[in-house]
């Protein structure tokens, strides 16, 4: 097993499906892309900025997916480890155990590379090594692992084999919102957000190991809030219908941020400028009212809501999103719609359109230096949490809702 690669912060689709393995566009084992993708790269003011173009509809880079997942975790009945709820986040370990942060009970729990529980570590309170809402788990330096929130949000260290270390003290400052942890690399640092509800921008800081911000990144765009007056002493905040939503993560050593109204992500380097771009051809498109119908309807189903009527009132975006932003059927962000896998690739979700949903869902892969290597189909129902050389990690529900985790055997040699 290789170690993972670092997770964007942002899934849930419902039920899981076998995918059968995917078609191959051609054999290529120096993933070079196929042929009529050709990038453009050039510098401006000292920014390399790769200019790409989108992949053939209906092609596939010849990479494989297994039709099945090589090891699945979790239970409708059984033992209380293998009994997942609200299972946030999971991590593969470099040799092969995978750590679930098992949100329902504040637990990191341990298990094999076949999925046997080793150990759970942490639990709810305050202590030492225990949790108030487990988020997130992630590797960190020294063969070490990370995992938020801790008491006062801050961030947790353990050792490889689950015993607590220390909590990095996460300094607030005097803003009025919490700087969230939203990633966390191999190197040592945390990639924090200051962000508003209802506020249209976002602050993103880069922090050492000790929670001291090392880099700022400056103020950004965020969702758009909209704010509905219902009576005399009520406010409401909706967000733009299509409306663009903001993503970030770590791409090896640098942090990246990205708007979804625009297919473009930002890198930057240490001292906190802009060092590289990468874009990629788009044809935006405006929603219609058949779009906007199928909306509120997508809203009352999936949400259980029994009356979405009032986002007829919430503006609609001039175009829909270039790319997917993580919110779930279940109301929650996705972890996993922007991400960047073990061997620094960059994998970005295709936006399905409203009565449009794939069967199953599609990503664009670039490579190290931002180059379009092509479209990646990966298991319908399979939330995506870390990509390594080999695998794919991530969770998946099944029609009672019983939670698994999955790890999907991954090919990239095109066979």
């Amino acid at each position: 097993m290789t170690r993972p690669g670092t997770t964007f912060t942002f899934g849930m689709p419902l039920i899981p499906s076998a995918l059968p393995l995917l078609a191959t566009l051609a054999c290529r084992p120096d993933n070079s892309p196929p042929t009529g993708l050709q990038s453009e790269i050039r510098d401006s003011a000292g920014i390399r900025i790769v200019e790409n173009p989108a992949p053939p509809a209906g092609s596939r880079l010849g990479w494989r997916i297994g039709p099945e997942p090589r090891v699945s975790i979790g239970e409708r009945e059984g033992e209380a480890p293998y009994l997942l709820y609200r299972a946030m986040d999971a991590t593969m370990l470099a040799d092969g155990r995978i750590v679930v942060a098992n949100g329902g009970s504040d637990e990191l729990r341990f298990f094999d590379s076949t999925g046997g529980h080793l150990a759970s570590r942490g639990g709810r309170g305050e202590g030492p090594g225990e949790f108030e809402g487990l988020y997130s788990v992630a590797p960190w330096a020294g063969d070490s692992i990370v995992a938020w929130f801790a008491p006062r949000l801050g961030v947790s260290v353990f050792d490889g084999e689950g015993n607590y270390g220390r909590t990095v003290a996460i300094d607030h400052g005097t803003r009025s919102s919490w700087l969230q942890p939203v990633a966390a690399s191999v190197h040592g640092s945390i990639l924090a957000v200051y962000q508003w509800e209802d506020r249209d921008t976002l602050v993103l800081q880069l922090l050492d190991g000790e929670g001291a911000v090392r880099t700022s990144l400056g103020t950004h765009p965020s969702s758009e809030p909209y704010f509905m007056h219902e009576g005399t002493d009520r406010e409401m905040v909706y967000w733009t219908t299509f409306g663009r939503d903001p993503v970030w993560g770590l791409w090896g050593d640098q942090a990246v941020f990205g708007l979804t109204d625009r297919y473009e992500i930002k890198a930057f380097g240490a001292d906190g400028s802009v060092v590289r771009i990468v874009r990629r051809e788009h044809q935006p498109r405006s929603p219609t009212s058949e779009d906007l119908d199928a909306f509120i309807d997508d809203r009352r189903i999936r949400y259980n809501d029994s009356d979405p009527s009032a986002y007829r009132s919430v503006p609609v975006a001039e175009y829909f999103p270039a790319f997917a932003f993580g919110r779930d059927e279940r109301g929650g962000h996705r972890p996993g719609e922007i991400m960047t896998d073990a061997v620094d690739h960059l994998w970005i979700r295709e936006y399905d359109l409203p009565g449009e949903q794939r069967a199953a869902p599609l990503w664009t892969v670039f490579d190290p230096e931002g180059r379009v290597l092509g479209f990646v189909e990966t298991p319908a129902g399979l939330v995506i949490f870390e990509i390594g050389e080999d695998y794919i990690l991530g969770i998946s529900w099944d029609e009672l809702d019983v939670e698994r985790i999955q790890v999907w055997p991954l090919e990239r040699s095109g066979g």
